[in-house]
């Protein structure tokens, strides 16, 4: 570990509950919280909006041009659905959050998504995709 303050990502299928645990880790440990869909939306890291999924499409680059300086300050708390991505650098500890499959359907069903999309979602669950991609992507002491 580095003499800055740690970085932790929080990272999961959607409906995993990720932005209420992120929320409520960085304020009780101090550190600044990084919504990365919300900072895609306000700075336009973006290349267009992807009508079947129904969401804007991210542009890995420009998200991680973006967070650099902030997030190589150290103490922040960077809550995102996905994870390969981002530097390996960046980050002290890469938590994946996972929920029972029936708990997630509800979740995403109230949110309104699409059958398919919530489908996908599921199915990305089920298969622990987003555990596989943090375990690809990180040393495994920090997963």
């Amino acid at each position: 570990m580095s003499a800055r303050p740690p970085n932790i990502l929080v990272t999961g299928t959607p409906g995993t509950g990720k932005t209420t645990t992120s929320q409520m880790v960085a304020e009780q440990a101090g550190l600044t919280y990084i919504n990365v869909g919300d900072w895609v939306k306000q700075h336009e890291l973006h290349s267009g909006y992807d009508e079947e999924h129904e969401a804007l499409i991210i542009d890995e680059d420009k998200v991680v041009d973006a967070l650099e300086d902030v997030v190589a300050a150290g103490g922040c708390l960077v809550d995102y659905h996905s994870c390969d991505f981002f530097p390996e650098r960046w980050f002290d500890l890469v938590v994946v959050l996972q929920t029972d499959n029936t708990v997630l359907y509800e979740r995403l069903e109230r949110r309104g998504y699409p059958q398919a999309k919530i489908t996908e979602n599921v199915e990305c669950e089920i298969m622990m995709v987003l555990l596989q991609e943090a375990h690809d992507s990180y040393d495994q002491d920090r997963v």
